[in-house]
C-alpha cells in the first residue's frame, strides 16, 4: 500500500453513517463531510489525500432510484482519472441494489469502488461507522505491484469485504448487516487485512472506464406463495409497459404446475416479456433441470437466474433493457455473467 500521494474520493450520499447527535436535543442531523477528519481524526494517520463530495440534500436510502445511480456513476466517471479509489457512504437498506447497479454501469473498472455505511451514526460512542470507514479507505487505497488490490465494486461491512452484486442486507439490528451467501468474502479485516485473491476479479489487459447511464426500469416482480391467485399473477404479467418479470420461485426454481399458471406464463413469454427465474432462498440457486416443475418452466422459455441475488437481478435487467436488449436477445444476455454476479457451471 502506498500513501502520501494516494488520493481517495469519499462520496457521501446519505444514510446513518453521516449523522451526528445534537448534544442538546438528542436529534440526529447530517454533519459537514468536508470536516470528516475532525470527526474521525484517525484518518490523518493514513497520510492520504482525502477529498469529499456530498449529495445535497443527503438521500435516504429508501428513496434511491435509477436517477441516483446515473448521478453516482457519472461522479465516478468525471473524477476517475484524479483519484486512486472511491469510497461511497450509503444507507444500508438499498446498498446492495446500488452496488449491483454500479457493477454493471462501470464497465472496464480497474480501481476500487467501496461502499460502506453503519448501523449507528458516526458521532455516537459505540458507532460501527468509524471502523467501516477507516477500513474501506484503506482497501480503496491498497495497491500491489502498482495494481489496485480489489478493482471491483464492493461492500465493506463489519470486517468483511464482499463483491457488491453478491450481497443482500440480512439484518437490520446487528453490525454484520450484509451477507454474501453464494460467493466468498474478497477480504477479511482483523489485525491485518487478508485478501482472498483467487476470488477477486483482476483485468487481464489494460482497461478504459466506460460509464453506462441508460437504465430502463420497465420490470415487475412476481413472488410466488402457496395459494397465489390467478388474478394476481395475471395483473403482474400483463402490467402495461412491463418488458421483463422477475419470478421469485421456491427452492431450486420450482413453481406451481396448475394449467392456468403455466398458460399465463406462456402467454407472457410469447408476448416478448422475459421471465427471469430467481429463487426465494438466500443461498443456492436455480436449477431448472433438477425437478419436473423446473423443467416445465424451462420448456416454456423461462430464463434461469442461476445463483443471482434479487438485488442484482433487478439491476441487471434495468441495465440490459437500458442497452436496448429485448425479448429473446435479452434472455440470451441474462444467461451471461457481466460482472461476476452469477456462477456459471
Amino acid at each position: 500500500m502506498k500513501s502520501g500521494n494516494t488520493s481517495i474520493l469519499i462520496i457521501y450520499t446519505g444514510g446513518t453513517i453521516g449523522m451526528k447527535q445534537n448534544p442538546e436535543t438528542g436529534a440526529l442531523a447530517p454533519f459537514n463531510f468536508e470536516q470528516i477528519e475532525q470527526e474521525v481524526p484517525e484518518l490523518k494517520k493514513f497520510g492520504f489525500n482525502l477529498s469529499t463530495y456530498s449529495f445535497e440534500p443527503p438521500i435516504d436510502s429508501s428513496d434511491i432510484n435509477p436517477d441516483f445511480w446515473r448521478k453516482l456513476a457519472a461522479i465516478i466517471g468525471d473524477n476517475y482519472q484524479s483519484y486512486d479509489g472511491f469510497v461511497i457512504l450509503h444507507g444500508t437498506d438499498t446498498m446492495s441494489f446500488t452496488a449491483s447497479a454500479l457493477s454493471f454501469m462501470l464497465e472496464g473498472l480497474s480501481k476500487p469502488v467501496v461502499l460502506t455505511g453503519s448501523q449507528l451514526p458516526i458521532g455516537m460512542l459505540r458507532t460501527d461507522g468509524k471502523e467501516n470507514l477507516i477500513s474501506a479507505i484503506e482497501i480503496a487505497a491498497s495497491l500491489q505491484n502498482g495494481q489496485a488490490m480489489v478493482p471491483e465494486v464492493t461492500i465493506f461491512f463489519e470486517n468483511r469485504l464482499y463483491r457488491g452484486n453478491r450481497t443482500t442486507k440480512h439484518n437490520s439490528e446487528h453490525f454484520n448487516a450484509f451477507r454474501s451467501d453464494n460467493y466468498p468474502p474478497l477480504a477479511e479485516a482483523g489485525i491485518s487485512i487478508k485478501y482472498n485473491y483467487p476470488f477477486i476479479h483482476y483485468p487481464t489487459q489494460e482497461q478504459h472506464l466506460i460509464v453506462h447511464t441508460q437504465l430502463d426500469s420497465s420490470i415487475a416482480v412476481l413472488k410466488l406463495f402457496p395459494g397465489i391467485s390467478e388474478n394476481v399473477v395475471e395483473s403482474i404479467l400483463t402490467t402495461k409497459g412491463v418488458k421483463a418479470v422477475i419470478l421469485e420461485t421456491y427452492g431450486s426454481g420450482n413453481a406451481p404446475m396448475q394449467k392456468w399458471f403455466l398458460k399465463k406464463l406462456e402467454y407472457a413469454i410469447n408476448s416478448n416479456i422475459v421471465v427471469l427465474n430467481v429463487t426465494q432462498c438466500k443461498a443456492g440457486g436455480v436449477d431448472m433441470d433438477k425437478y419436473e416443475n423446473g423443467l416445465m418452466l424451462k420448456r416454456l422459455g423461462v430464463v434461469s437466474g442461476h445463483d443471482i441475488t434479487y438485488e442484482a437481478a433487478v439491476a441487471k435487467l434495468m441495465f440490459l433493457l437500458g442497452k436496448g436488449f429485448y425479448g429473446k436477445a435479452l434472455a440470451h444476455e441474462l444467461e451471461k455473467s457481466i460482472a461476476g454476479e452469477i456462477t456459471l457451471k
